[in-house]
């Protein structure tokens, strides 16, 4: 990919309609007449609620005549109860379309939104992990479109969330199949404004993507094709990102990476992401920050199984031999050099109870797709490794 490719407009239709580029949230009003979108309700997360560009969107749809509104309760861990929140200011309005602007929370809150808005549905019904809850088929979704204003969770071309059980205090996926963004728009230019650490830590979260759905055990090259290209920008780009905040194209670079590597992960994830789902429930740590204090205790857990995917992995990260101990060797002098704490401890972690820990992370899918199969005795060593060693 040139530098010029990164600068420049693209449109692509795999595997939502993706309009790329800087400046294109500036086409929003046409995107949302594209999808028949009149009276848009505006999901974004509490922290993204007050940059410039959320209230510039919504005051631009309001003056083309398209009534938006904006709803973000939304937590950095969002609950089953915010969505509940934003059903009611949903059907309130008269809404007849989501627009998620955010970073992960954001596009699950709206997504988990979408999912209740014109149903009596209990939001947890729609468990990834079951049948399609009973009267679903019949349910009209409203058109969502997404707008990712950080490049690491990929979540704006798939329509899973991952929403917080508040009597269990479990994050689960919810997703039905006919929730699928209607449109996408990735613009670079709203990436800039994201703080050093905030850069870093949401693009750890695109690495771990990158990573967790390459070793994947199932053969799916779509998905593997979409790692492999993704890791290659990712580790390409993130330290420019980070160092150079407002160089357009190492943004453009991220955003493209993290979107790849989301698409990626339709093939599954692994224990990183079982392990800090929970955490993540429990203790609201940042999602991308939890992932890669994790994944060094579970690439150590994965050695064995993932020896043959190394090689294509430090192919794409341009590393001078195919070794598991260069590999792992230099993804933890990254983390290292991304300023990311070694251990859970340091980010908050204390006095967790591992057993308990490792129990639900035993429900949650990604286990399923890890290389090496777990057992709730050894997923709760390993987590009681990163709690006290981490790397």
């Amino acid at each position: 990919m040139t530098s010029l490719s990164l600068l420049d407009p693209q449109d692509w239709n795999f595997p939502v309609p993706i309009r790329y580029g800087p400046g294109r949230l500036g086409e929003m009003t046409q995107v949302c007449r594209t999808c028949g979108v009149n009276r848009p309700l505006l999901v974004t997360d509490r922290g993204s609620r007050d940059l410039p560009f959320v209230g510039g969107t919504a005051e631009r749809l309001s003056q083309a005549g398209l009534a938006c509104t904006v709803f973000s309760e939304i937590s950095p861990n969002p609950r089953d109860d915010e969505v509940a929140a934003g059903k009611a200011a949903f059907q309130a309005g008269g809404h007849d379309g989501v627009l998620a602007i955010g970073g992960g929370s954001g596009m699950d809150g709206a997504k988990a939104i979408c999912l209740v808005a014109h149903n009596e549905i209990p939001l947890l019904d729609f468990d990834f992990t079951k049948p399609p809850p009973a009267g679903s088929e019949d349910s009209a979704f409203p058109p969502l479109i997404t707008v990712p204003t950080t490049a690491g969770t990929g979540a704006e071309t798939e329509g899973a969330s991952m929403i917080t059980d508040t009597a269990r205090m479990m994050k689960l996926c919810v997703a039905h199949e006919a929730i699928r963004p209607a449109a996408t728009i990735l613009d670079p230019e709203i990436t800039r404004g994201l703080p050093r650490n905030l850069t870093a830590w949401t693009g750890c979260d695109a690495l771990v993507h990158a990573i967790e759905a390459y070793c994947v055990p199932n053969f799916h090259p779509l998905c593997d094709g979409s790692a492999l290209e993704g890791l290659r920008l990712i580790w390409r780009w993130l330290p420019t990102a980070v160092e150079q905040p407002d160089n357009l194209e190492a943004r453009g670079g991220m955003l493209v990476g993290s979107c790849l590597a989301g698409i990626a992960f339709l093939n599954g994830l692994g224990l990183v992401h079982a392990i800090s789902h929970m955490v993540g429930a429990e203790f609201d740590t940042h999602h991308g920050l939890t992932n890669a204090v994790v994944l060094p205790s579970v690439l150590r857990f994965n050695e064995a199984s993932i020896r043959a995917k190394v090689g294509p992995m430090a192919e794409a990260m341009d590393l001078p031999d195919r070794s598991f101990a260069t590999f792992y060797d230099a993804v933890c002098r990254r983390l290292d050099a991304l300023k990311i704490p070694r251990t859970l401890t340091d980010i908050g972690v204390v006095d967790a109870d591992a057993a308990g820990l490792a129990q639900k992370a035993m429900e949650d899918a990604a286990v399923e797709t890890n290389p090496h199969p777990t057992t709730p005795a050894e997923l709760e060593q390993l987590i009681r490794e990163a709690l006290d060693f981490g790397r």
